[in-house]
């Protein structure tokens, strides 16, 4: 497959995979969503490989979830149930029998929360911010965003995050759970490499059946976020969910009770 909205390296039994949109923040699309599935497959077979690392491009976002200026009623151009292929990405990243790192700069808003939420670790820049959006521009992340975050940083905290769409520094993400270590942003790279190069010492297959038998524990969430993936395609058809597009396109504060 040839990348457009990726990069993809693989160095010293490290892939990485870097989201290359930084001109929206790494927001995705419906062929970044396509690229990811096909580079996690890629990491995910290659025995050379032993962990596989999702960043963003640039220094202000590891991502931002769904391209909005993509987005009208449903994102253009995709599969999947709301036009792009989502619940198969988070499948790739699962299904992956190597331990996956999300190496955070700036922001991780939105889906690119869920993605930092998803991989088996999350490292963090100083300067990283987390948090969902959802509720404030008409769309919502069910499934792994929901019920999968609540399992790391507990049920009350998860809500928090979702019904109010506020914002948590890295300091606040690492006393939730939310990620695993927080390095200066000079030193993230760094930080990251030393873990991965002392998970690559590891026996893969023990890693393997390890990963394995904690997705196992929480395999009933997929069959949830394909249910509710089907729900989220109906609500983007609706006129509240069609206000938040246009109040961020506008610039402005959504009415959701009063949709024009």
């Amino acid at each position: 497959m040839e990348y457009t909205d990726i990069l993809y390296d693989v160095k010293d039994h490290v892939a990485t995979i870097t989201i290359n949109r930084p001109q929206v923040l790494n927001a995705f699309r419906a062929r970044t969503c396509d690229e990811l599935i096909h580079a996690f497959q890629e990491a995910g077979y290659d025995r050379e490989v032993g962990v596989i690392v999702l960043t963003g491009a640039g220094e202000r976002a590891f991502c931002t979830g769904g391209d909005q200026g993509d987005h009208d009623g449903v994102y253009a151009g995709g599969r999947g149930a709301v036009g792009m292929a989502v619940q198969e990405m988070h499948t790739a990243i699962r299904d992956a029998a190597k331990p996956v790192i999300a190496k955070v700069r700036g922001y991780a808003i939105g889906g690119g929360n869920v993605l930092a939420t998803l991989c088996d670790l999350t490292l963090a820049a100083e300067s990283a911010i987390f948090g969902q959006v959802g509720p404030k521009m008409g769309s919502v992340d069910p499934g792994f965003g929901t019920a999968y975050l609540a399992r790391v940083v507990g049920e009350k905290k998860a809500r928090e995050m979702w019904y109010l769409c506020r914002r948590y520094s890295a300091a606040e993400a690492l006393t939730m759970g939310l990620v695993n270590a927080v390095f200066p942003d000079d030193r993230l790279d760094a930080g990251v490499a030393e873990w991965c190069a002392e998970l690559a010492e590891r026996s893969p297959t023990a890693i393997a059946l390890a990963k394995t038998s904690f997705n196992a524990d929480s395999e009933s969430i997929r069959g949830l976020t394909g249910m509710a993936f089907q729900a989220v395609a109906l609500y983007y058809g609706t006129d509240e969910s069609k206000e938040g597009v246009a109040a961020l396109k506008g610039k402005r504060k959504p009415n959701f009770r009063s949709p024009s």
